[in-house]
């Protein structure tokens, strides 16, 4: 595994990680087998653990932090988020400074630790100003119960704005985005996200890297039965048409010739651009775990790239 700085801070997460959005949470993958998919991660050098209240109203929080207690808290990297409504309560939701001071703790308890080193808004929230969330998240860390804080698809000017609050009355500032990038969505991290993040040391940690399992290949012939994309038209809406399976028919020869895998192309791909911290991947079986955790290891030419992208300029 390679570990990588979360931007300029001294913080090293793994360059693949594991998310809990998919696979944790009451009706999600079976217990067992999400125990053995946290596992599998934590052997294969994976550090960073990627989570959200939201993710099972908190079920997600509650399945991996049981597991992630076996291991030393020195060796893990947690992260969590909130926004999203937790109940019909009013205040139950957004990011004004009542709903960030008490959602950290529910967090806490759920993931069973004193503290997150990673702190996600998990959007934007219209109806609070950049500056309450700011000075709330500072709060946090100098409390000790948050170490890092960051953002989740907020815009490039968003993000900007966050710092430089913080930068100008001397609170911690945002360390990483994450944001959706994949080779099937590129914008706006490519022309927005990385030219404001990358001058201000933020690092990217990245979601959805393999535009939820299309550049797998699985939807080579189709949308099987039982897939992602037969269950959740609107996954399937978003990425599969006949110029995208093309497309990623024709990585495939490329990734047969470097002796990989089309998902491993796809992560690797990401992990080239130096903005990128760490790619989060979803897994619901051990192996998937052990193939996205090798790509960290793949390094792509320039001529590679450049192969790349003219297959992704066709349609």
């Amino acid at each position: 595994m390679q570990y990588r700085r979360l931007g300029n801070a001294g913080m090293k997460v793994s360059a693949v990680s594991l998310g809990g959005w998919i696979n944790f949470g009451e009706g999600k993958v079976e217990a067992e087998t999400a125990r053995k998919v946290v596992e599998t991660a934590y052997e294969g050098g994976i550090n960073y653990f990627d989570l959200a209240d939201a993710y099972g109203t908190g079920g997600a929080e509650k399945q991996m932090g049981q597991v992630l207690a076996a291991y030393p808290r020195h060796t893990l990297v947690i992260a969590t988020k909130l926004f999203w409504p937790m109940s019909d309560d009013d205040n139950d939701r957004g990011l004004s400074r009542k709903h960030i001071m008490e959602s950290i703790d529910k967090s806490l308890e759920r993931l069973g630790t004193d503290y997150v080193d990673i702190y996600f808004c998990h959007r934007p929230d219209p109806e609070t100003p950049i500056r309450e969330t700011a000075r709330a998240m500072h709060t946090l860390i100098e409390r000790g119960k948050v170490l890092y804080w960051g953002t989740s698809v907020w815009t490039a000017a968003q993000i900007s704005e966050a710092y430089d609050v913080c930068e100008r009355h001397g609170w911690h500032l945002p360390q990483t985005e994450q944001p959706e990038y994949s080779m099937l969505n590129r914008e706006p991290v490519e022309s927005e996200i990385l030219p404001a993040t990358e001058p201000r040391g933020i690092g990217l940690v990245t979601w959805s890297p393999l535009a939820m399992g299309m550049l797998t290949g699985k939807y080579d012939d189709g949308v099987p039965h039982g897939s992602r994309f037969g269950r959740e038209p609107w996954a399937k809406e978003r990425f599969f048409n006949e110029g995208t399976a093309e497309q990623v028919r024709q990585l495939k020869p490329i990734a047969d010739r470097l002796g990989i895998t089309r998902s491993q192309l796809a992560l690797a791909w990401i992990l080239r651009h130096p903005g990128v911290s760490s790619v989060i991947t979803g897994a619901t079986r051990p192996e998937q775990v052990v193939e996205n955790a090798e790509a960290a290891d793949v390094e792509l030419s320039l001529e590679v790239v450049e192969e790349i992208e003219e297959v992704l300029k066709t349609k």
